[in-house]
């Protein structure tokens, strides 16, 4: 998936996805990822992978005379789990692979990537918080900000139709909405927030968050509505509105919170966000803007790693 790079938009290419990991623990929110990563694949005639790692926690707390043993049951609980998911026939008619590895998530993860070239990951996140995320990390975050591909996330509030073993495709909805801080990572984010737009002929909302100071006056504030509204418009390309229905918006507060609020209000079906690398695991207390976001967002998170 080939975004290109962006000072002022230009016309973009459409998206083009070939291969897509799905991330799975087995949870209930991985099976809701299952479900807008089989939608994906099927829109764009891709091969899926669907990918667990065993991880090395599930035996350091064993003693070492049952370690080999433990670590076959849950080699084997895998296996069980990875064949109930293809008799349940929710991959038919995709080509798929299953991929089971040992080992810390993301090494394994990496290695799987660039083996199979992966254009995109999708992922379900139990949305941890407070001492539950210093504990015990987050398997989303951790492959959103390491991986170089778009990563997809759906969280816990994302939900599926009733009685749906599919999701409606996230990649191509008519509602999209990109949050960018204007820093370097958020860039390519844009790009794939143009392109989606410009292919499903979608309204796409561009916002930026000031996080409010009690000294800015009202006439700073109009005079900084005026100037992020210009750099928001300069993201898009000239022929933006003959394709889509632009909407500008710059809003004062703090940032995760003011996304989510205007995600609401536009009815925004997928929120696209550049994100920062990081390389300290599990994660932040409090958590990162993007973290939030994907946490509370009603719908699926598109992260873009600058």
């Amino acid at each position: 998936m080939e975004a290109p790079t962006m000072k002022r938009a230009q016309s973009t290419a459409h998206v083009s996805l070939r291969n897509i990991l799905l991330a799975t623990d087995f949870s209930h929110s991985s099976d809701a990822a299952l479900a807008h990563a089989a939608s994906i694949a099927r829109r764009y005639d891709a091969k899926m992978f669907v990918a667990h790692v065993i991880r090395p926690d599930v035996y350091q707390l064993v003693p070492p005379e049952v370690t080999t043993i433990t670590l076959e049951q849950t080699r084997r609980y895998a296996e069980q789990q990875m064949a109930g998911l293809l008799i349940s026939g929710r991959l038919r008619d995709i080509p798929h692979q299953v991929l089971l590895g040992t080992g810390e998530l993301w090494p394994v993860l990496s290695e799987l990537l660039g083996l199979h070239e992966i254009d995109l990951i999708v992922v379900g996140t139990h949305g941890r918080t407070g001492v539950r995320k210093l504990l015990l990390g987050s398997a989303a975050e951790e492959i959103f900000r390491m991986a170089s591909c778009p990563v997809l996330t759906v969280g816990p509030k994302v939900e599926l139709p009733e009685g749906a073993a599919l999701a409606p495709d996230p990649l191509s909805r008519r509602r999209f909405l990109y949050a960018t801080d204007f820093t370097a990572h958020s860039e390519r984010a844009a790009a794939y927030a143009v392109s989606l737009a410009q292919e499903n002929q979608a309204h796409l909302t561009l916002l930026h968050v000031v996080q409010e100071s009690a000294e800015v006056s009202e006439h700073n504030r109009a005079r900084m509505v005026e100037f992020f509204n210009k750099r928001l418009r300069a993201l898009l390309p000239d022929e933006a509105e003959m394709w889509c229905e632009p909407e500008i918006i710059v809003e004062f507060g703090e940032p995760a919170d003011t996304i989510l609020k205007v995600a609401r209000e536009t009815r925004a079906e997928v929120i696209a966000l550049g994100v920062r690398r990081a390389g300290t695991f599990p994660g932040h207390l409090p958590p990162a803007t993007a973290y939030k976001v994907v946490c509370q967002a009603t719908c699926p998170v598109l992260t873009v790693r600058g």
